[in-house]
C-alpha cells in the first residue's frame, strides 16, 4: 500500500511537469503562428503602400503626356488597376497565410471550396448565352473581351495620332490646321478598321447584320437625319478644308476662332473667350466668312460724319493721319479715305485700312475712333448731331400761355430779405482724369489716345482715414492720383513727414519709371479715393508708342535733384553709366521697350 502511495506521489509532479510542458509548447507553436501572422500582414500593408505610392506617381507622370480628352479614361484604367493589384495581392497574402499557419489547415479547404464555388457560379454567369448572332453566342464573357478589345483600339488610335501629329506633322512645321485634319482623319480611320478587326477576329459574321443594319439605317435615316447631315458635313469639312483649326470665321452673325472640327460639330472661340459649339450642318447651309482663308489681310470700314460746310480736303487729311497713327494698321495698301455720300445733317465719310489680324478688329476700330476723335478736334471740325425742324402754326396761342405763366411766376416770387442776402455759388471747375495724367511732366504731352490707354486700365480705390497707402521699401507696382480727400507722406528712415497731397496730386511715378523701391510711406489722413495706375498700363503705353519712353528718359534725367533725393544717382549702378543712359536701360528692362 505505502509503495503505491509513494508511486502515485511520484507520478503527480511528473504528470503536472508534462502538463506544464505541453502547455508552454502549445504557447509557443501559438506565439510563433501570431507572429508569422503579424509579420505577414505587415510585409502586405508595407507592400500595398508602396504599390499605391508607385502607382500614383507613375499616373502624375503620365498624366501630363495624356491629351485632355483622354485624361477622365486614364483616370479610370489607373484606379481599376490599383484595385486589381491589391485584390490580388491580399488574395496572395490569404493564401500565404493559410499555407504557413498549421493551426489554420483545417480552414483553407473550406476557403478554397468556397471560392470553387463562388468561381463556378461567376463562370456559369458569365458563361451564359444571352444571344446568339448567327453562330457566335453572345454572353457575358464575350461583351466583356470585345468591350476591352474596342477601348483598347480607341487608345491605340488616339495614341498613334497623337505621335504623329507631335512626333512627325510638328517637326515638318505643317500648319496647325492641316494638323489637326491629319489628326482627326488617322484616328477615325485606324478606330474603324480595328472595330471590324476585334468583330471579325471574336467570330461575328458581318454578314449576319446586314439585315438589321438595314433596318437600323431606315430608323435613323428618319430619326437622325440632323445627325447624319452633321456627321457627312464634319466629313467633307475635315476633307475639303475650307476652314480649319485657328482659322478667323464668321458664321450667322458669330464672330470666332476655329479651336476643334469633330465628327458631329465645330467649336469656336470668341473674342471673350466664350466656346461655342455650331453644328457642322451650318458650314455648309450657310454663308461663312472666312477672314484667314488664303491671305489674313483684310479690310475693315469706319464710317465719319462731319459737318456740312467742313473742307473735304481737310477732312480726309485727318482720317489718313488717325490710320497712320496706329501699329497695327497696315501701310501697303494704304488707307484711303471715300466720301459717301449726303446725309440729312452731315457729309458721309468712310475710313478704310488694311490690317493683318481680322480677330482684333473690334479693337482696332475702337483705338481709331479715338484717334480720328483727336484729329477733326484738333482741327475744329465738327461731328454734327441730328437736327430736327419743328414748324408751329398757331403762333399767337403760344404766346398768351406764356405770357400767363410768366405773370404767375412773378407773383409768386418773393424778393429776398436783409437777413437772407443771396449768395451766388459759382461752380468749381474738376479736373477730368486726362487733365490730371497731363499734369504730371512725364505725361504732359501725351495724347487723349495715349491716355486713354492709362485711365482703361486704371482703377479707383477708396482708403479710410490713417490706412496706408503703400510701404517705404515696398516695390513700386503703381502710381496714384488724388481724386478726393488728402494723403500724408511720411519719411520713416528720417521719422518725418515730407508733404500733405490733395485732390489733383499724384505720387509714386518715379518709383514705377525706374523700377526702385518707394522712398516714403503714404497713408490717408481723411477719407480719400485715389486713381490707380497699374505698371502694366504704364508698359502697354510704352510698348504701343516707344517714342514716348524716349522722351520720359530725358525727362527723369534732367531731374538731377529728384534722382539724388532717392539716393540713384550715388548708387554703383548709375555710376558707370550717364543718368540718360542709364534710365534708358531701367525702361528696356522693366517694360520690354
Amino acid at each position: 500500500m505505502i509503495r503505491y502511495l509513494n508511486l502515485f506521489l511520484a507520478a503527480v509532479p511528473a504528470g503536472l511537469l508534462i502538463a506544464q510542458l505541453t502547455r508552454t509548447q502549445r504557447l509557443r507553436v501559438a506565439l510563433i503562428e501570431a507572429s508569422q501572422i503579424v509579420a505577414l500582414v505587415a510585409i502586405a500593408v508595407v507592400t500595398d503602400w508602396l504599390l499605391l505610392k508607385g502607382i500614383d506617381q507613375l499616373q502624375q507622370r503620365l498624366h501630363s503626356k495624356v491629351s485632355q480628352h483622354s485624361q477622365p479614361w486614364f483616370s479610370l484604367v489607373a484606379s481599376l488597376l490599383r484595385l486589381t493589384l491589391r485584390v490580388l495581392l491580399w488574395a496572395l497574402i490569404l493564401s500565404w497565410v493559410l499555407q504557413s499557419v498549421e493551426s489554420l489547415a483545417p480552414w483553407q479547404g473550406h476557403i478554397e471550396n468556397a471560392i470553387q464555388f463562388l468561381l463556378q457560379r461567376v463562370g456559369v454567369v458569365f458563361n451564359t448565352p444571352l444571344i446568339e448572332l448567327g453562330r457566335t453566342k453572345i454572353t457575358l464573357n464575350f461583351l466583356f473581351l470585345v468591350v476591352f478589345l474596342f477601348v483598347l483600339v480607341i487608345f491605340t488610335s488616339r495614341w498613334i495620332s497623337e505621335w504623329l501629329k507631335d512626333r512627325i506633322l510638328a517637326q515638318l512645321r505643317v500648319d496647325r490646321g492641316s494638323q489637326e485634319t491629319v489628326t482627326r482623319v488617322v484616328s477615325y480611320s485606324l478606330s474603324f478598321i480595328g472595330f471590324i478587326v476585334v468583330l471579325q477576329t471574336a467570330g461575328i459574321d458581318l454578314s449576319s447584320l446586314t439585315v438589321l443594319a438595314g433596318v437600323l439605317g431606315i430608323g435613323f435615316g428618319f430619326g437622325l437625319q440632323t445627325l447624319a447631315s452633321n456627321f457627312i458635313s464634319g466629313l467633307a469639312l475635315l476633307l475639303e478644308r475650307p476652314i480649319k483649326v485657328g482659322d478667323f470665321i464668321e458664321v450667322d452673325g458669330l464672330l470666332g476662332t476655329v479651336e476643334k472640327i469633330s465628327i458631329r460639330a465645330t467649336i469656336i472661340r470668341t473674342n471673350d473667350s466664350q466656346y461655342v459649339i455650331v453644328p457642322n450642318n451650318r458650314f455648309i447651309e450657310k454663308n461663312v466668312v472666312n477672314w484667314s482663308y488664303g491671305s489674313p489681310d483684310s479690310r475693315i470700314h469706319i464710317p465719319v460724319s462731319v459737318a456740312y460746310g467742313s473742307d473735304t480736303v481737310l477732312v480726309t487729311e485727318a482720317l489718313l493721319s488717325a490710320a497712320r497713327q496706329d501699329p497695327r494698321v497696315l501701310l501697303t495698301p494704304p488707307p484711303s479715305v471715300w466720301f459717301r455720300g449726303f446725309g440729312q445733317s452731315a457729309y458721309l465719310f468712310e475710313l478704310l485700312v488694311w490690317i493683318n489680324r481680322p480677330q482684333d478688329s473690334e479693337p482696332i476700330k475702337s483705338a481709331l475712333n479715338f484717334l480720328i476723335e483727336q484729329e477733326l478736334r484738333q482741327r475744329h471740325i465738327e461731328v454734327p448731331f441730328p437736327q430736327l425742324d419743328l414748324r408751329l402754326r398757331d403762333l399767337g396761342e403760344l404766346r398768351s400761355l406764356t405770357q400767363y405763366y410768366q405773370h404767375s411766376e412773378a407773383r409768386d416770387a418773393e424778393p429776398p430779405t436783409a437777413a437772407e442776402p443771396t449768395v451766388e455759388k459759382t461752380p468749381q471747375a474738376k479736373l477730368s482724369l486726362a487733365d490730371m495724367l497731363r499734369n504730371i511732366s512725364y505725361f504732359s504731352h501725351c495724347s487723349n489716345a495715349q491716355l486713354q490707354m492709362l485711365i482703361e486700365l486704371g482703377t479707383r480705390q477708396f482708403y479710410g482715414r490713417g490706412e496706408a497707402i503703400c510701404r517705404e521699401g515696398s516695390p513700386g507696382d503703381a502710381f496714384y492720383i488724388v481724386l478726393e480727400g488728402s494723403v500724408e507722406v511720411y519719411s520713416e528712415q528720417l521719422d518725418q513727414i515730407l508733404a500733405t497731397l490733395y485732390g489733383g496730386s499724384f505720387f509714386g511715378e518715379i518709383s514705377v519709371l525706374t523700377g526702385m523701391p518707394r522712398s516714403a510711406t503714404v497713408r490717408a489722413l481723411e477719407a480719400t479715393s485715389l486713381f490707380v495706375v497699374p505698371r502694366s498700363a504704364v508698359q502697354r503705353l510704352l510698348q504701343a508708342h516707344p517714342q514716348l519712353a524716349e522722351e520720359i528718359a530725358h525727362e527723369l534725367a534732367a531731374r538731377q535733384q529728384v534722382l539724388q533725393e532717392l539716393g540713384l544717382v550715388n548708387s554703383q549702378e548709375i555710376k558707370s553709366l550717364p543718368p540718360l543712359q542709364w534710365i534708358r536701360h531701367r525702361l528696356q528692362t522693366l517694360f520690354n521697350v
